[in-house]
């Protein structure tokens, strides 16, 4: 009976020191600083399109300095510079995230910044208030630091995110917009016969030019569509960005694959935001 005790009591102190050991091994998280954010811009912002190559905000950020058993850390480290209008608190649907791999600030040329304003929808002309902060993180996303939020009044300026119908050299008012397809009783046929050619043309809005919009159109149960400048021109069109969803999404201009799918059967609304780069369809 002694000599099996002794045998216990010696492969629990055995397991002990292996436990100790595996523990001793083990790399730990031991914490990090959340980063401080600070900017040059010390008074409202007014962007131009005619300096729109020019630096128009700069933004610094502290080390995070993720610290670890073995030391600091030396995983590369991703910054997501947040942007979103005063009152949003980062979680309105039209906020704005930027990746920013291991550096420790950005600079944003003017047209950089008036793109993130125009993603969000923002009105050309109007000053808003723009809150911004830095999220800093470890491989796939893991131990994240936010940083502390700065305001910028901002007055964004009316840009493209898509190139719309036209040419510059026009003030794209020199082409029109419709869509075509077997999504539609129309078909593929291009040019566009009657009637199809007045019911499947865009208008623009009155308040926003450079959103195109299909007020009733009546979609087939299946097929596609794309959309097109010019009557019998299939060069300068336009198709949705993959993957391709039937009620919105992204788009740009190509002549590429794939086409605009339909939603189904029934009358539906088309608006095409050529500031945002998105598309959306309303059911009516």
């Amino acid at each position: 009976m002694k000599n099996i005790a002794k045998l216990l009591l010696g492969s629990f102190l055995l397991m002990g020191i292996v436990s100790c050991d595996k523990e001793e091994n083990q790399i730990m998280y031991m914490g990090g600083t959340n980063p401080v954010l600070s900017t040059t811009a010390t008074a409202p912002i007014v962007l131009r399109k005619e300096n729109r190559d020019q630096v128009g905000l700069v933004l610094n950020w502290t080390n995070p300095n993720y610290r670890f058993t073995t030391g600091v850390s030396s995983q590369d480290v991703t910054y997501l510079l947040q942007v979103d209008t005063v009152g949003g608190n980062f979680a309105s649907p039209n906020k704005q995230e930027l990746a920013i791999a291991k550096e420790l600030g950005t600079r944003m040329t003017v047209k950089d910044l008036n793109t993130v304003l125009g993603k969000m929808e923002l009105r050309a002309g109007v000053a808003y208030n723009m809150q911004m902060r830095v999220r800093a993180s470890l491989i796939n996303g893991t131990v994240p630091l936010l940083s502390n939020t700065i305001t910028v009044r901002i007055t964004p300026y009316l840009d493209f995110a898509v190139e719309p119908p036209g040419t510059e050299a026009g003030g794209y008012n020199d082409a029109g917009l419709w869509a075509i397809g077997d999504a539609f009783a129309s078909g593929w046929s291009n040019p566009m016969g009657a009637p199809y050619n007045l019911t499947q043309k865009f208008r623009r809005d009155a308040s926003n030019p450079l959103l195109y919009i299909l007020d009733d159109v009546t979609f087939n149960a299946g097929g596609y569509y794309k959309l097109i400048q010019a009557q019998g021109v299939w060069g300068t069109q336009y198709h949705a960005l993959a993957p391709a969803a039937a009620l919105g999404g992204e788009f740009e201009k190509r002549d590429a694959d794939p086409a605009f799918q339909s939603p189904g059967a029934g009358r539906y609304k088309i608006e095409v935001n050529f500031q945002t780069g998105k598309y959306k369809l309303t059911r009516l």
